[in-house]
């Protein structure tokens, strides 16, 4: 998929909230001492941090970086599994906080862990047919894992936000994308649960590497390029072991992959896994550069991009916090105030 018209990302921000739960306090409650964990840590929300103030401060770096009147953005779209609300919209509550209101579309975007990237997508089309300027895509998730289950290990926090517009203004050229979906039921939740179930091993071939290789193989066929032309690759990182086998199983490497490979150090933050990742290798970007992208959703899809870097990232990787800093500022915390902060006892 091309746009009619060229386009990119203009200003992008992360955030992650500063709480850490090692995976081996989470083996020490359930498993004991000495079990195996799928992931280092994993990041926490605060008592008063959830999906819409994380979206708030993300989009706030994405603006910075861009240095656009809010008022002139004509969309304002948040992808994730844990909205705040079960019934009013998380986008409006960014919308209003960065200053984007009243003359703006704003929704919430629904494909579990790949609602962030599909947000990009609609923003690209929107941009290119000129109906709007600018528009903010955010990809921001807080899950829940149920207490002892192997998502407790790994399902952690955090919030992308990319605003898109033409592409002389952008610091990321969107050279195509490309998406691949099945009716494949690895992981959901009914209403009224408070957990996802999921499908263990199940949710590995026939999903995740299904899914996010067919993708990436269609786009790589539709540009004509191969995995050595890009200097970056970010996959969806539900553990530290998928992103790993898919890199090498597509034919990329692991100086390709790092840079976007946070997931030992945060968790799987959901919609904001890979565009986590992807925030943070913009902030190393060069110039010339190209990235490739491929997230995952559970239901199950892939988007796949292809971004080239132009000259103003230099500028605007300046201009607000580095993933990475958010990575770093760590607060290690306990199973006991884990489970306060994620509010797991029902006290009534």
């Amino acid at each position: 998929m091309r746009p009619l018209r060229e386009v990119g990302i203009v200003g992008y921000g992360a955030y992650v909230p500063c709480y850490r739960l090692a995976g081996t306090e989470v083996a020490r409650v359930w498993q004991g001492e000495g079990t195996d964990v799928p992931i280092r840590e994993k990041a926490v929300p605060g008592l008063d941090e959830d999906t819409a103030t994380m979206a708030i401060e993300a989009a706030r770096n994405a603006l910075a970086r861009a240095q656009v009147d809010p008022g002139k953005i004509g969309a304002v779209w948040v992808g994730s599994e844990s909205h705040p609300y079960a019934v009013k919209p998380t986008s409006t509550i960014v919308a209003q906080a960065i200053g984007a209101v009243p003359h703006v579309l704003a929704g919430d975007w629904q494909f579990a862990c790949k609602a962030g990237t599909e947000t990009i997508q609609a923003a690209m089309g929107l941009v290119a047919s000129g109906m709007v300027r600018y528009a903010l895509s955010i990809a921001a998730d807080a899950a829940q894992g149920r207490p002892g289950d192997e998502l407790e290990y790994t399902v952690g926090a955090g919030a992308a936000a990319f605003l898109v517009g033409l592409a002389e203004e952008s610091v990321a050229v969107v050279e195509g994308s490309a998406s691949y979906v099945t009716d494949t039921p690895d992981l959901f939740r009914r209403p009224g649960q408070n957990y996802p179930w999921h499908g263990g091993r199940f949710t590995g071939e026939p999903a995740y590497f299904h899914h996010t290789e067919s993708a990436a193989r269609h786009l790589l066929e539709e540009l004509g390029a191969e995995p050595g032309d890009f200097a970056h690759a970010i996959f969806h990182q539900p553990n530290d072991k998928f992103p790993r086998r898919v890199a090498e199983r597509l034919g990329f490497s692991w100086s390709q992959i790092q840079e976007g490979m946070l997931v030992n150090d945060i968790g799987n933050a959901y919609a904001g896994s890979c565009l986590l990742g992807l925030t943070a290798v913009l902030d190393v970007a060069r110039p010339g550069e190209r990235i490739f992208l491929v997230s995952y959703g559970s239901g199950a899809g892939s988007d796949a991009f292809s971004l080239l870097v132009t000259d103003l990232v230099l500028e605007e990787q300046r201009r607000a916090p580095l993933a990475r800093n958010y990575v770093a500022r760590r607060v290690m915390i306990d199973y006991a105030s884990y489970v306060r902060y994620r509010r797991k006892l029902q006290m009534h």
